[in-house]
């Protein structure tokens, strides 16, 4: 691992991945078997840190936030959804709650994947990083109040997508320290990858080949992530003797994929002229809700608009999980934990818990979308217009797997 971006400057990899999060860790670990791989990440290292490594201290890096350096960045929507990236090698996983829990079957056969593949690749992701968790008094009250409010069969501890109430699994081991995808980059080959942190990734390199194929993708350039330096380094493809060249992939999660991607002259094309980016490929689908460049600074966060609860089928699903909630919160076991008495539920209309979902709505950083399988990548997760370039992340999915993705987004990048 450097944070030398000298030392990267001008060299020449099989592979270039760009996000150390947590499809990208997998990705760059399971790549170094076979080829030579640079992996970029715009954080530093988390191992030094007991703000991410201690589950007791989990959520103090929500209020040390700075411009350019801070492992996790704020930014507000323009809905006014509050939120937060990570910004260190493992990504959110290393400022999230620690939550593991699979995508439903339907889920996995809707979207097309391999279910034998999937299901080596969970269990590879489990292996290294998941843990079965120990429940604190609370959380056994909730667990509790969610039978009583009628929310079964129980299932016990399980990383599977069940109907009723389970305890799914954590990141958090028995003695409460986290682990992210950055622990599974300590089983690979070191001969074979290249850690670059601290390093901001601006655009992709392509190359023309003057016979009318489509452009290929042949490198990036980069920066420092911090505001001290605005020299620009690029590193590259190898090209190979063969017709078989690698990728640069962008695993850079829902907000930094599109974002790289407009930087690199893919999206539409009006919006690219307003900040003049040459224009390789017009499409208005980078970027599925809405996502949109402030300025040509790719340290800077893009414009979000979620469009949470914009249609009427999710606002109805808001209204029925309130009533839900509030079901379970008048049950005995959570009176008689917080020392309350209830007087019965207070009668709301449909209207005003639709009020309540729209002033209340928040994503808990499950936020995907922005470079959609179908829209803007293939089923192979290949930029569509262009050679050499893949999106892997929770850009690319077009809906929730029904639950937390952590663990589908470890799992696809182990695929």
């Amino acid at each position: 691992m450097t944070s030398d971006v000298e030392e990267v400057s001008g060299r020449s990899f099989d592979y270039i991945i760009v996000g150390g999060g947590a499809s990208g860790c997998p990705l760059a670990r399971t790549l170094s078997e076979s080829f030579s791989v640079l992996l970029v990440e715009r954080g530093g290292p988390p191992y030094d840190d007991p703000f991410v490594l201690e589950r007791k201290k989990s959520g103090f890096p929500f209020i040390q936030t700075d411009e350019f350096s801070s492992v996790a960045q704020w930014f507000v929507s323009e809905e006014g959804v509050i939120n937060h990236r990570g910004r260190v090698l493992g990504g959110s996983m290393a400022i999230n709650a620690g939550f593991y829990s699979r995508a439903s079957k339907d889920y996995i056969r809707r979207v097309g994947w391999d279910e034998m593949l999937v299901r080596d690749a969970y269990e590879w992701v489990e292996s290294k990083v998941v843990f079965e968790p120990e429940l604190s008094p609370w959380q056994s009250v909730v667990r509790d109040s969610l039978f009583e409010a009628g929310i079964l069969p129980f299932n016990g501890f399980s990383l599977e997508h069940l109907e009723g109430t389970k305890v799914g699994g954590s990141i958090f081991d028995e003695l409460g320290r986290r682990h992210t995808s950055a622990d599974i980059l300590k089983t690979m080959d070191s001969k074979n990858i290249t850690v670059l942190l601290n390093a901001m990734v601006r655009n992709v390199i392509f190359k023309d080949n003057g016979d009318g194929s489509k452009l290929r993708a042949c490198g990036i350039r980069f920066r420092q992530s911090d505001c001290n330096s605005d020299n620009i380094y690029e590193a590259y493809l190898k090209q190979p003797e063969s017709e078989s060249w690698g990728d640069v992939v962008l695993s850079a999660g829902a907000l930094g994929s599109p974002q790289i991607l407009m930087f690199s002259g893919i999206g539409p094309q009006e919006h690219l002229e307003h900040f003049n980016i040459s224009v390789l490929i017009n499409t208005i689908n980078v970027g599925k809700g809405k996502l949109q460049l402030n300025s040509t600074d790719p340290r800077e966060n893009p414009s979000v608009r979620f469009n949470y609860l914009a249609e009427e089928r999710d606002s109805n699903k808001c209204v029925k999980m309130v009533r839900l909630i509030d079901q379970v919160s008048q049950s005995k076991p959570i009176s008689l934990f917080l020392g309350t008495q209830h007087n019965g539920t207070v009668k709301f209309s449909d209207d005003e818990l639709r009020e309540f979902c729209n002033i209340n709505v928040r994503t808990y950083y499950h936020y995907h979308g922005g470079c959609a399988v179908g829209s803007v990548v293939d089923e192979e997760y290949r930029v569509y217009g262009v050679d050499g370039l893949r999106v892997v992340d929770g850009s690319t999915l077009l809906d929730s797997p029904g639950t937390n993705p952590m663990a589908t987004l470890l799992m696809l990048g182990s695929m």
